[in-house]
């Protein structure tokens, strides 16, 4: 039995891209770059506030796919397109934990590969 495994929403099938939306290894489950894509394969509008929500609410179901919740994430990655939003970024993003228990977290400016404001992975810790 591996010690590393791949977690994909049981009603879609995994992605035509070449990844696993969540990954267990060990204690930690690593969430893949998360854009904001809502349930119907549409962008959330073109706002950073907006955006981030829709990550954040994707990175939430990556992470219940591998029995995890974000009281569980120790660390997030976060590329903007444009580092002039990074308070509104921030007000959304804060939004999804407890105050005074933020993950840590790099955040960086960044041309993403689609035409999007906002990209967040994520690192879990949940013993087994």
């Amino acid at each position: 039995m591996s010690k590393i495994e791949h977690f994909h929403a049981p009603e879609t099938s995994p992605s035509a891209a070449p990844l696993s939306p969540a990954v267990r290894a060990g204690d930690f489950v690593f969430v893949s770059g998360q854009v904001p894509v809502m349930d119907d394969g549409s962008v959330a509008a073109h706002d950073i506030e907006a955006q981030t929500t829709q990550v954040m609410k994707n990175i939430e179901k990556a992470l219940k796919l591998a029995g995890c919740e974000m009281a569980d994430v120790c660390k997030t990655t976060a590329w903007l397109h444009d580092a002039r939003d990074f308070g509104r970024f921030n007000k959304a993003y804060s939004a999804f934990f407890t105050p005074g228990k933020f993950p840590a977290r790099t955040t960086s400016e960044a041309k993403l590969m689609i035409n999007i404001l906002v990209e967040i992975e994520a690192v879990a810790y949940k013993p087994l």
